[in-house]
């Protein structure tokens, strides 16, 4: 997209890290903000945030796994501003579990916000996206959308489908005025602890320990969704350890996963066959 001052885009997972840090981004390029999230207080703060920039910012608590909500989300977006130009599907959480440890239900509220969210994101705003003479739809993956890793399959399954089906879409619409972007992150420093499904209390608190020393600041992907519309790009890598876990994979596939795999499990054999 050439121009998105006076365009107008939805956000789900508004409300905090990825998502509030994407809203002030694209609100500093003078385009109209909607917030979709479950959490109505901290959307209320964030929303108040981003019309502080001078937008209009509308707000919608929305469940992304519920396809009856989804499906009337594209109308009260349109109601409130008049069209949509761009879609980030930012919602998700986590279940850092072994596979062994997961309950079906894990694996389903997994795949029902990561993928279907996703999905549901897509499939019912593309209608309202065709409309306008430029548009834009972003996904977001993670760099564990290029290997899956011990502890996180249910998380993997949904990052690796959240990419298949972000270049899928993209080849469908390669030809029309809709761009389509898949973003993969590395390590974001976010509050996804809070909601993060772990074995017992101490891993998150561990996890958020090394979320907020090493991860990268949300900022970080809102400029790498900016450049994603912008330039029109398929894919945008966030943080040098996604680029480089993207480039071993490519080069040394077998190796480096089961390098990566011995690291974040270290009962696991460390050498390739």
């Amino acid at each position: 997209m050439q121009q998105l001052t006076d365009r107008v885009a939805a956000i789900t997972g508004g409300a905090s890290g990825i998502g509030r840090a994407t809203a002030l981004r694209l609100a500093r390029e003078g385009c109209h903000i909607a917030l979709i999230d479950i959490n109505e207080a901290r959307m209320k703060t964030a929303a108040s945030e981003v019309e502080a920039l001078g937008v209009r910012t509308s707000q919608h608590i929305a469940d992304v796994s519920d396809p009856e909500r989804m499906r009337a989300l594209p109308a009260e977006v349109v109601g409130e501003h008049g069209a949509v130009h761009i879609l980030i599907n930012n919602a998700g959480t986590s279940v850092i579990k072994k596979f062994e440890e997961h309950t079906l239900e894990d694996f389903q509220w997994q795949v029902g916000i990561n993928f279907w969210g996703v999905v549901h994101g897509c499939m019912f705003f593309l209608p309202e996206l065709q409309k306008a003479d430029e548009a834009h739809i972003v996904n977001i993956s993670s760099m564990f959308g290029f290997v899956g890793v011990p502890g996180q399959s249910s998380y993997c399954s949904t990052k690796f489908a959240v990419r298949g089906f972000t270049e899928s879409l993209w080849a469908e619409l390669r030809e029309t005025p809709v761009g389509v972007t898949s973003i993969h992150p590395g390590g974001i420093a976010t509050d996804i602890a809070e909601t993060v499904r772990v074995t017992g209390e101490a891993a998150r608190e561990r996890l958020q320990q090394t979320t907020d020393r090493y991860g990268h600041p949300p900022e970080d992907v809102a400029e790498g969704i900016y450049n994603g519309i912008t330039k029109q790009k398929l894919r945008v890598i966030v943080g040098r350890e996604a680029y480089v876990l993207e480039w071993l994979k490519r080069l040394l596939p077998v190796r480096t996963h089961y390098w990566f795999a011995h690291r974040m499990d270290p009962g696991a054999p460390s050498t390739a066959p």
